[in-house]
């Protein structure tokens, strides 16, 4: 038995003759063949019936006489062709008396797909009017294929592009909207493993935005696994009927206030063996074709390898916030008179790992404060950071004072990474804990705030070490009893765009109204100042008894 190829199936023919026994043999053998007939009896009718009929519903095909009262097939299917919303229709033209070669040339010319001469045979006006739909069906879905395709390769951007799992999960539902979904909810567990997004697009509720997030307990994948891949890796589609969707939603607190509970299209991937589900819930006609099966499946995939390029972000992040934290010390000297705090604060969840860093040391001479920052953000930077860390510890316990130990510190940096530079600023509180001593390379300058409220930048400073240049000798300051002093890295107040006196200024004013308590006064300027900027950020604040 042949069966009919599904691009010539029936469909709607406007069918344009002035003659009513030729309009209605063609309209009969055109039904006989299943197909639905309008009819028009000129060009103006005809050309008035298509501008008024929805696009929707336009017929798929049009037979057209050349010979037409008001003007010819040929004027008439010119103008269809030149209209962008009936561009695309295929006419067939028909004549009994424009039957020369050079006819049926100005037809096709002008935009026909077929020329038909009378008489015509019955078969052979059904079988020409098969192989036009047949083609031009083929080009239209190769045409919305090479769009959905197109919209595909724009959400992949977008997933790749998504800097959480919020943005995550909402490209992706709108990427399944794009590809043809009337509603789609993607559903995936956060790179913390703690928290399940869900983003939900749903055309039935115009007031809401376009896209709503909302969570759930992670439990719902491990169901949606069960209904799919279970422990496989890949990608899976499987329609759930209402009930078992609806029970699948309720079970884990969502329900008709949440999500659509109607037949649903489930489509999942998972990219490694013993990672969680990242899953697509969309309307069952989205995925009812094999073309949009393998579209959601790769969109799908993409956002699964996206998801997993976020969590082994966050994992090299974690690692190497780590080792930047190993570098630091791990506690801070008790000595009497002086009230230490410190915060260290990473510029954002990137992976690089920076050059601040602090350091406290109780000297015989007094209490050696330091901050400092080295250029760059890698490991090198993080590496070279430990060994200046460590080398401070190691000359200030010799018992050199600030200007040596920056002009040792800049010679071990200069021989053992040649080409780095780093800032630092040594202060060192005298044991009386009424003097400060201050060396600065290149640093910002400390910031102090004496007891009646009044602060002051300490701006006397050399230059960076790295460049093997001589160091200035420490200058003395004044300290009352009740000074609160304060070392910050620039990521503090260094805005990108923004004159960097704009920041200190903005400091200074947020130190004067700081609380007395070095951990209050910590924690005010960080809530201040952090979230503009685009540097790590360390700060050390002392209170003097």
């Amino acid at each position: 038995m042949t069966v009919a190829a599904p691009d010539a199936g029936p469909a709607t023919v406007l069918v344009l003759d002035d003659n009513d026994t030729t309009r209605y043999i063609v309209g009969s053998w055109l039904r006989r063949s299943g197909h639905t007939v309008v009819e028009a009896v000129d060009g103006t009718q005809a050309l008035a019936l298509l501008d008024r009929t929805p696009a929707a519903e336009l017929p798929e095909l049009a037979v057209v006489d050349i010979s037409l009262p008001d003007m010819t097939g040929f004027e008439v299917c010119e103008r269809i062709k030149g209209r962008p919303r009936t561009a695309a229709l295929p006419v067939v033209h028909i004549s009994a008396t424009a039957i020369e070669a050079s006819d049926r040339t100005q037809g096709l010319h002008r935009g026909a797909d077929a020329y038909l001469t009378e008489p015509i045979d019955a078969a052979e006006l059904q079988a020409t009017v098969t192989a036009v739909l047949r083609y031009t069906r083929a080009r239209r879905r190769a045409e919305r294929l090479a769009a959905r395709v197109a919209a595909l390769h724009r959400a992949t951007l977008a997933l790749y592009g998504a800097d959480d799992a919020d943005a995550l999960v909402t490209a992706a539902a709108l990427g399944a909207v794009r590809l043809g979904a009337a509603r789609a909810t993607a559903i995936a567990l956060g790179p913390d493993r703690d928290t399940l997004y869900l983003a939900q697009h749903d055309p039935g509720r115009p007031s809401d935005p376009p896209v709503r997030l909302l969570q759930a307990p992670p439990v719902l994948l491990d169901v949606l696994a069960h209904h799919t891949l279970g422990d496989a890796t890949g990608t899976d589609s499987t329609l759930l009927d209402a009930d078992a969707w609806r029970d699948v939603l309720a079970d884990h607190g969502l329900g008709a206030a949440d999500l659509p509970t109607g037949p649903t299209a489930l489509v999942v991937a998972r990219t490694k063996p013993g990672r969680p589900l990242l899953a697509l819930a969309v309307d069952p006609d989205a995925a009812a074709d094999a073309d949009g099966r393998s579209l959601l499946s790769q969109l799908t995939q993409a956002a699964a390898l996206a998801l997993e390029a976020q969590r082994s972000q966050a994992e090299e992040h974690a690692l190497a916030l780590t080792l930047q934290r190993s570098f630091l010390p791990d506690r801070l000297p008790a000595v009497p008179g002086v009230e230490l705090a410190v915060r260290y604060e990473p510029a954002s969840a990137r992976s690089e790992i920076g050059g601040d860093f602090y350091e406290a040391i109780d000297t015989p001479d007094g209490l050696l404060l330091a901050i400092g920052d080295v250029a760059g953000h890698s490991l090198t930077a993080a590496m070279a950071m430990g060994e200046l860390r460590h080398a401070l510890r190691a000359y200030a316990i010799e018992g050199h004072d600030p200007q040596t130990l920056l002009h040792r510190l800049d010679t071990l940096l200069t021989r053992l990474r040649p080409g780095l530079t780093a800032t630092v600023c040594l202060v060192l509180i005298s044991p009386d804990r009424r003097r400060l001593l201050v060396a600065n390379a290149g640093h910002l300058p400390p910031l102090l705030r004496l007891p009646d409220g009044s602060t002051r930048y300490l701006t006397e400073h050399g230059i960076l070490l790295g460049l093997n240049v001589p160091q200035p000798p420490a200058v003395a300051f004044d300290a009352p009893p009740g000074s609160d002093l304060l070392l910050v890295t620039d990521g503090l107040v260094e805005v990108p765009g923004e004159h960097l006196e704009t920041g200190l200024s903005a400091l200074r004013d947020a130190f004067a109204a700081a609380p007395p308590d070095p951990d209050g006064a910590g924690d005010r300027l960080l809530a201040a100042f952090t979230g503009r900027q685009a540097d790590d950020v360390a700060l050390l604040v002392a209170r003097l008894h």
